[in-house]
């Protein structure tokens, strides 16, 4: 199964460069450069899947977004809803001008939604309707990357079925129990209902509620935009790791998990096949 692919060595492999970029912030040269490494990964996946294309979401400061569409199998389904896994590639340091490696916030949702789109692309996934994965840029500084996408599709009428943003799923704090967070606030009611009973159907870890208090990531910009939203972190809000935006922010640490980032990649592939469909 498309599950069983899922694998925690080339998400370690993907990781370890994607974390070693200064900086991926939005503005700098080295966000730039995690931003062309990114895509060229993604087109590394993509290139013998016929129904897969790759582009950059041109953004005014540099670093672009990246939208990566399985599309459907029947060309007469290319305007149907579209389901969106969406992830932000860069990364803030607090303090200017010191690293923020992001190997938590967010490398690791990033890590998770390549390695589904891996599995995906490797069993030939085509779906009933249209699928896309997004990497946002410039998240971390307003949620900019994903505002100005979410604006292009509600001004162009592109209609979304589902959006499911995944930020940092690498954590399990010593002595908790390990657990998917489903956010309760600035999301949709019912698709948070449905994620909640995903994971509880398809991963091996329970699923439980839990608040940002604000708008924590680019779902946010989605529900704004009048789109079903909804968004599962790597635990409820205050067992999250704390060394982010930080240089602190690595995978060496023995609540890092790569076991646990793979359960995001199964509710990713779970998310896209139960909404898209699997021709």
């Amino acid at each position: 199964s498309v599950f069983q692919s899922l694998n925690t060595d080339s998400m370690k492999q993907f990781l370890s460069k994607f974390s070693s970029f200064r900086t991926r912030y939005y503005r700098s040269d080295t966000g730039k450069q995690s931003q062309a490494w990114l895509k060229s990964q993604i087109e590394a996946i993509a290139k013998h899947h016929p129904k897969m294309t790759v582009k950059d979401f041109p953004h005014p400061w540099g670093q672009n977004s990246i939208i990566v569409r399985f599309a459907p199998s029947s060309a007469d389904m290319a305007d149907a809803p579209v389901t969106i896994v969406g992830a932000h590639q860069d990364s803030l340091n607090l303090i200017p001008f010191l690293p923020s490696p992001g190997a938590d916030d967010e490398g690791s949702g990033t890590t998770s939604s390549i390695e589904a789109l891996r599995a995906l692309a490797n069993a030939n996934f085509t779906p009933s309707t249209p699928v896309e994965f997004i990497y946002f840029s410039a998240e971390e500084s307003g949620l900019l990357g994903s505002q100005a996408i979410a604006k292009s599709y509600e001004e162009e009428g592109v209609k979304v079925l589902a959006m499911l943003q995944m930020d940092m799923t690498a954590w399990v704090k010593a002595g908790t129990e390990e657990s998917v967070g489903i956010i309760q606030d600035f999301v949709d009611p019912d698709l948070t209902e449905f994620l909640y009973d995903l994971v509880e159907k398809y991963l091996s870890i329970p699923p439980v509620r839990t608040q940002c208090g604000y708008s924590c990531s680019d779902h946010s910009s989605f529900s704004k935009a009048g789109f079903q939203s909804a968004c599962a972190l790597e635990s409820s809000f205050e067992n999250m790791n704390n060394n982010i935006h930080s240089a602190k922010d690595t995978m060496d640490h023995p609540e890092f998990s790569f076991n646990h980032m793979r359960e995001f990649s199964k509710l990713a592939v779970a998310f896209v096949v139960e909404l898209g469909g699997f021709e």
